[in-house]
């Protein structure tokens, strides 16, 4: 027997050879690394379209695809652009404004369209009620502007009504003596609106800023209606609490602004019907521009 096939024969080791120990902790931190490359990572949604784009014709099966027309450029400029209503907004959306005196609106009767050109009776209309108030307007106890299709007297919390009362003040009813006056002298819708600021309020006779605005309103028409004021049909009530501020700063001057009763004078129809369809115009025009912003702002997401 040799010397060779005497030597016992060596048994392996038990477990894992070390070297695997760092292979696979090599392993894991490449894994990491390409993660945190990723993460890192910005994906650029048109490059990747156009990438996608060039690859596919590269790689795929091309075809000639005939146009109907000459290729035409695009603009900037009439990809966003969206005509409307100018509104405060984030986005860079360029919008159309004007600034025409000519009012005019549309109204169907009977399938037949009819435009009224009020700009002549909203400029009399304003021109009377700035006289026959000249008085109050320089105590600057109101304002006579003129307001979508007619003309808006804005009265101060202050010259009309206590904090948080409903009350009319004596004062304020020798004012409205003279603004019964002039209703008595036109025709047309009367809305006399509510506003709060946006102080919240909560008491057990107004639980909200809603209650206390539309109790405003409705007592400056009951006092109207108990003054004799004529064809009290054209009369409407609405309270708006702090949804439509004249300002926007949280100062108590501003607020003051805010607290008010605003007594709007439709012109050019005797009925509430040409108002009611401007409402439902106006509120056609907003949800309109609302579909063109969020249009707008899915196509910068879809960038992003």
């Amino acid at each position: 027997m040799s010397a060779e096939e005497d030597l016992p024969e060596e048994e392996p080791e038990e477990g894992l050879p070390e070297w695997l120990a760092t292979f696979a902790d090599l392993m894991s931190l490449l894994m990491c690394f390409f993660v945190l490359l990723l993460s890192f990572s910005e994906m650029d949604i048109l490059k990747y379209k156009q990438v996608a784009g060039s690859m596919s014709d590269a790689f795929g099966v091309q075809r000639d695809i005939e146009a109907d027309e000459i290729p035409k450029g695009t603009s900037i400029i009439a990809q966003e652009f969206s005509p409307g209503k100018p509104m405060e907004t984030v986005m860079n959306v360029i919008k159309q404004q004007t600034s025409e005196d000519t009012r005019t609106y549309v109204k169907v009767v009977q399938d037949l369209v009819v435009v009224q050109d009020i700009s002549a009776e909203i400029d009399a209309l304003l021109e009377q009620a700035r006289t026959e108030l000249s008085t109050e307007i320089e105590q600057q106890v109101l304002e006579v502007l003129p307001y979508n299709n007619g003309v808006m007297l804005r009265i101060q919390e202050h010259n009309s009504f206590a904090s948080g009362s409903a009350f009319v003040n004596k004062e304020f009813e020798e004012i409205l003596d003279k603004i019964i006056g002039l209703l008595n002298k036109v025709s047309g819708p009367i809305i006399v609106a509510g506003h709060s600021d946006s102080v919240p309020i909560s008491t057990r006779v107004f639980p909200s800023n809603w209650v206390l605005s539309s109790a405003r309103a409705a007592s400056v028409v009951h006092y109207m209606v108990t003054q004799d004021l004529k064809d009290t049909q054209r009369l409407e009530i609405r309270g708006h609490a702090d949804t439509l501020p004249v300002v926007v700063d949280d100062e108590n001057a501003s607020q003051a602004r805010n607290r008010r009763i605003e007594i709007n004078i439709a012109v050019g129809e005797d009925d509430n019907e040409f108002f009611d369809e401007l409402n439902a115009h106006n509120a056609e025009q907003l949800e309109s521009q609302n579909a063109e912003e969020q249009a707008v702002q899915n196509t910068e997401q879809e960038i992003e």
